[in-house]
């Protein structure tokens, strides 16, 4: 068991053990460790510092995220941009890293009735393809990636 996640510990947050049913043990650990009851303070394991331009190809991407499918970006060129979801102009002005990555990653731990996709979430998925079963939609990378972009747009429309 990783080191901050065992039941002694999960216990004593009701917040972490709220956090931990369905989580994967990378995420648990993760959240184990949060400073913050809405963000994930740390980058992803296995990632290294985000880009933010490969994160802007990221979002902008109709074959990879589909973020544009429901959010609006300050992304000119691309056009037909969704908006069912909030926009993304001025993403870093209104949340933190960490929160952030925490609305990527997992976002339904913030709202478990949204519709946004879990990027980051392997376990307690419905109608999951068996081709896409235990993968994540995007890689700690791009998820790292996409949270550097977003932190960059700090002007609101």
């Amino acid at each position: 068991m990783t080191e901050g996640t065992d039941p002694d510990t999960v216990a004593a947050s009701p917040w972490l053990a709220t956090v931990a049913r369905g989580l994967s043990p990378v995420l648990l650990a993760l959240a184990s460790h949060a400073q913050a009851l809405d963000g994930i303070p740390n980058p992803l394991p296995g990632a290294t510092a985000g880009d933010p331009q490969r994160g802007r190809a990221i979002v902008a991407d109709r074959h990879v995220g589909l973020c544009l499918l429901c959010h609006s970006a300050p992304i000119p060129e691309e056009r037909f941009q969704g908006d069912l979801a909030p926009s993304l102009a001025g993403a870093g002005a209104r949340w933190t890293v960490p929160q952030l990555r925490l609305r990527i990653a997992d976002s339904s731990r913030l709202n478990p009735q949204t519709i946004m996709p879990s990027y980051f979430r392997t376990e307690g998925l419905a109608r999951v393809a068996p081709a896409h079963a235990g993968k994540t939609i995007l890689s700690a990378q791009q998820i790292e990636d996409v949270v550097a972009y977003l932190s960059t747009l700090k002007d609101t429309p």
